[in-house]
């Protein structure tokens, strides 16, 4: 049975039929070999779906990709974008630096790797190709840095995984700010090394008057990451709110602050997160009926009996399934990737006594590399578009920039307190 939930799901995936429907059929085709095609009950097919979405944190997941449609739209993004060059620019490797800095400050904002490559990524790239630096410089970095989107919150994959595994959302996303941050350091640490290598020129240290001015332009845009963190932490509303006021702040700025968007522009980012919300609910849907026969043919069971006959050692299990995790994320999506396998992992991982929370951030840490990595990567995909570079190349430009986060999700299986030192303080 086990083969069937993976192989199968894996052959339609090659296929390239669409992740919701790839595993649909994939359920279909698990009852069918169980029961029989007489017995196959369609209206327990329909109503595991209906469970599978009928949960008001996953309305916060909306409202995420919402806010981020309204900023890339209103130019909130060109904001972010110069006053990060006011303030690292004339640093060697200065655009480098910014391009860490803008993915930083937006994924305060987004919750999503797409969402940054899309609308940074036009941005940052431009800037940087007409100062003269290296495309695989310019891809590697713009690629890396959207990968902050699911890490710093607040973050779509974590709504998921805390539905799921039934774990504060909140907690999870105060647990993602520290790696996060120090994810966006090691980038950029990385980014001067390279530029030092490159001898790229530097630029002057602007004056304190446009650096101010940059920073003013830009503040009612940072203030979306204090707003969203600040609200969730003092308890004045919850993470699902959060992305409801996230979204509400980003149309006041674009329509009414900056007047960046009109209301036919709004109408179409409307259209185009109602339809990204659509199929994100779709997957939701699939993926519960996936999950629900997981757990009735006792997969979770059988993979946890044999992970603890490998070994019942923490640290172990924790560097095998995060080997595991980075071979599915060169083949699934994050979300995708975090609906199939936390229902099986999260008893694992309990049964040894490794803290959910801390679990479920290194999780989103680790398949949100996936959107980078070949042959599947969505991020890829879009800056081979924004750059008319083959997928090849830039796939080749952004895997050394992936170091950080490797080098952080090692750390963070030592030093589970990177992770865990935050969510514990809100207990």
């Amino acid at each position: 049975m086990l083969t069937i939930f993976v192989v199968v799901l894996l052959f339609f995936f090659l296929l390239g039929i669409p992740v919701a429907f790839s595993i649909g059929y994939t359920c279909l085709m698990v009852i069918i070999a169980g029961s029989g095609l007489k017995d196959l009950s369609f209206d327990l097919f329909a109503l595991q779906m209906m469970e599978g979405v009928n949960s008001f944190p996953l309305v916060s997941a909306s409202f995420f990709v919402l806010a981020a449609n309204v900023m890339n739209t209103s130019a909130i993004t060109d904001r972010l974008f110069n006053f990060a060059n006011a303030l690292v620019g004339h640093l060697r490797g200065g655009l480098g630096h910014v391009n860490v800095i803008a993915s930083m400050i937006f994924a305060g904002m987004s919750g999503t790797a797409i969402a940054d490559a899309a609308g940074l990524g036009n941005i940052e790239i431009k800037a940087m190709r007409d100062a003269g630096y290296p495309m695989r410089l310019t891809v590697g970095i713009t690629g890396a840095s959207s990968i902050l989107g699911p890490i710093i919150p607040p973050s779509i994959a974590m709504i998921f995984y805390g539905w799921l595994a039934n774990v504060s959302i909140a907690e999870l996303f105060i647990g993602g700010i520290v790696p996060g941050v120090v994810i966006g350091l090691l980038m950029m640490v990385q980014v001067y090394i390279v530029s030092y290598k490159l001898k790229l020129p530097l630029t002057p240290r602007p004056p304190v008057r446009v650096m101010f001015t940059s920073f003013q332009r830009a503040f009612l845009s940072l203030l979306t990451p204090a707003i969203i963190i600040g609200g969730i932490y003092s308890g004045y509303f919850s993470p699902t709110e959060s992305g409801a006021v996230a979204s509400v702040y980003a149309i006041i700025l674009g329509l009414f602050i900056y007047k960046s968007i009109t209301g036919k522009e709004l109408l179409k980012v409307f259209k185009d997160s109602v339809e990204f919300t659509g199929i994100l609910m779709l997957i939701m849907a699939f993926s519960a009926i996936y999950g629900w026969l997981l757990v009735n043919v006792k997969i979770p069971q059988m993979v946890a009996e044999g992970m603890l006959k490998i070994s019942t050692n923490p640290l172990v299990l924790l560097f095998l399934i995060n080997g595991f995790f980075l071979i599915v994320g060169c083949f699934m999506s994050v979300l995708v990737a975090v609906n199939i396998l936390t229902p099986i992992l999260v008893p694992v991982i309990k049964s040894v006594g490794i803290d959910p929370v801390f679990f479920g951030v290194l999780m989103c840490i680790n398949l949100s590399m996936g959107v980078c990595t070949p042959p599947f990567g969505n991020v890829l995909f879009i800056l081979a578009a924004i750059t008319k570079e083959s997928f090849e190349e830039v796939s080749r430009s952004v895997l050394p920039y992936l170091l950080p986060i490797l080098v952080v999700v090692i750390l963070c299986m030592f030093f589970p307190q990177i992770i865990t030192f935050l969510p514990r303080l809100m207990r």
